[in-house]
């Protein structure tokens, strides 16, 4: 269900819950692990078995935004946001059906400039299909989050000023004509930034955005994740959970 912007979700403002930090998790791809050298699959059976963990532990996996928009009223603490990054299109095939069998929703973050395309910025991977226009509103339709990872999977922290607001300003707009609705939350390409990518992420109009360690950034705007991959099983997960990193607070 679509949430209007609460004052505590306004970017740079601190997350207004009591309890641990919100857990975020990180996949990509779901499908074939049979070569995968950068480690961005994880089959659909380690899914379905990740995603009864949660359920076993008492929670739901859903989209940032609901879980953010949850926090900051002081309730989502049985919430763990999940994401899935670069937009492929066995999120379609393999990974929606899995969420729809556990309850679960997610935020799925697509890259615009490549609708039908394949991850041609990973040289030593196979090549993998991104979903199209198409295959972003079926899941938008399922109610799948549709987030930007901007146009085309640059490193933002080694582009140009002009670059750089391209990759973010105009993949929320051609995101938000190809779903007919607003987006909110953004994925830093290799979960790598600085304040020069943080500020043009606020300048866009982003609720929030996803990192994988954002160092010292920290707060809507610099979400950290923790990976979740094909060799993450219970026990794994159940260290994950425990080493939760530290606290929201603010950029």
């Amino acid at each position: 269900m679509p949430v209007s912007a609460e004052p505590a979700l306004l970017p740079g403002r601190p997350l207004c819950s009591p309890g641990p930090s919100p857990w975020v998790v990180m996949y990509h791809s779901v499908g074939d692990c049979s070569h995968d050298p950068y480690r961005i699959t994880v089959s659909p059976r380690r899914l379905d078995r990740q995603l009864r963990w949660l359920r076993r532990r008492g929670l739901r996996g859903v989209g940032v935004r609901e879980l953010l928009t949850s926090r900051a009223r002081g309730a989502g603490q049985d919430l763990v946001g999940l994401t899935f990054d670069d937009g492929y299109a066995d999120f379609v095939l393999h990974a929606l059906p899995l969420l729809r069998r556990h309850g679960c929703g997610a935020t799925l973050f697509v890259l615009p400039g490549r609708l039908g395309g394949d991850n041609a910025w990973d040289p030593l991977g196979p090549r993998k299909p991104l979903l199209s226009a198409e295959g972003i509103r079926h899941a938008a339709a399922e109610g799948i989050e549709i987030g930007s990872h901007g146009l085309t999977h640059v490193d933002l922290t080694r582009v140009d000023d002009a670059l750089l607001q391209a990759e973010v300003r105009d993949s929320r707009t051609l995101l938000s004509e190809v779903t007919g609705a607003d987006v909110h939350g953004f994925c830093y390409p290799y979960g790598r930034l600085h304040r020069r990518a943080v500020d043009a992420v606020r300048a866009a109009g982003y609720t929030y955005a996803c990192a994988t360690d954002p160092g010292h950034l920290t707060g809507l705007l610099a979400l950290p994740r923790v990976h979740f991959g094909e060799n993450d099983t219970a026990w794994r997960l159940y260290l994950k959970h425990r080493l939760r990193r530290r606290p929201v607070e603010g950029v």
